[in-house]
């Protein structure tokens, strides 16, 4: 060969380099992440999903994409965030942070495989059509975090048996605010108590909450589940402690940031598992028949530290219960 022809092959091999790159590229499946929470607060829960996908074979960045978009607790962002994915198109969403960003999901595409992680019961909520045979193109998780707000009321009882009112913060905007609210209610009635509801959808709302908390003299609150609360877990837990009232979450990250006390699920664990999903779904596992997950381990923490701080002693028989203490 030619010295001058030879100079012509390699020139037009490294043109087609990038192009077959590319090729490669875009041969890679692609997840659309779709969360209702914000890549700070949720950053060790991502690390968590990765590692689910590990254990199918898939890592970010090597045979794996990832979309990720964050609606930062706005719940009215998550619509267009999903039809966004499901036009790119992406090879399956998968969408946390609670109902409304599964909801999303489902309304921007009935074809795209969608994995969930939710706090309530996905038949009511029609993303699926049974917990064993989902039947459609979502599954997914149920964390049952809205089902423990009377468990997470009941603790609060227990450790303040002389309160008789405890206040409750609700995100109006979430979808499952009047169940939360009525199931709230009903577990106080039994319990003899009553309910203060305070309603919180902006920075300023909840602030004038803790305001109100304090200048009512109420004895203690319990924030529900809800993503726009996540994304604001350390203004929380520091009006908490401004306002020295005794607060209850439902994450064990608000009890580590300093919270009081928190009831609830490993939530690490359970988006390692929708990985788990994600990367079974890619390997052609389809979503209607792979059956919705719930949860079997559930963690009670006390920060002994924060309690110091209030000036709340924990009664032995609640101390006795809890699954962890942070001293």
């Amino acid at each position: 060969m030619q010295r001058r022809d030879f100079i012509k092959v390699i020139a037009g091999l490294a043109a087609g380099w990038p192009l077959a790159v590319r090729a490669q590229q875009q041969a890679m499946p692609v997840i659309g992440y779709l969360s209702a929470r914000s890549p700070d607060d949720a950053a060790h829960l991502v690390v968590a999903f990765r590692k689910g996908l590990a254990e199918s074979g898939f890592v970010e960045g090597q045979n794996l994409t990832i979309e990720y978009r964050w609606a930062l607790g706005q719940h009215d962002r998550l619509p267009e965030m999903a039809l966004e994915l499901a036009q790119r198109p992406v090879d399956i969403i998968v969408s946390t942070g609670g109902e409304s960003a599964a909801l999303a999901a489902k309304r921007a595409t009935s074809t795209i495989p969608i994995a969930f992680v939710i706090g309530s019961d996905p038949v009511v909520l029609r993303l699926a059509a049974s917990y064993n045979q989902p039947g459609g193109n979502a599954t997914g998780i149920n964390v049952l975090t809205s089902a423990l707000e009377p468990k997470r009321l009941g603790i609060l009882h227990q450790l303040l048996p002389q309160a008789e009112t405890i206040a409750v913060l609700l995100d109006p905007n979430f979808p499952l605010y009047e169940s939360q609210l009525r199931d709230a209610q009903e577990a106080a009635h039994a319990m003899g108590l009553k309910i203060h509801a305070l309603r919180a959808a902006t920075d300023r709302e909840i602030e004038a909450a803790f305001e109100t908390v304090a200048q009512e003299h109420i004895a203690a609150i319990t924030v529900a589940a809800g993503p726009f609360f996540d994304t604001r877990r350390n203004k929380l837990v520091a009006l908490a402690a401004r306002h020295a009232v005794p607060t209850m979450y439902h994450f064990r990250e608000f009890a580590v940031a300093g919270g009081l006390m928190s009831y609830g699920i490993d939530l690490l664990d359970t988006y390692r598992q929708v990985g788990v999903y994600a990367g079974r779904i890619l390997r052609g596992a389809k979503p209607a028949s792979l059956p919705v997950l719930q949860p079997t381990k559930f963690e009670f923490v006390i920060n002994l530290k924060t309690a110091k701080a209030l000036g709340v002693t924990i009664p032995s028989g609640v101390l006795s219960i809890a699954d962890e203490v942070i001293e």
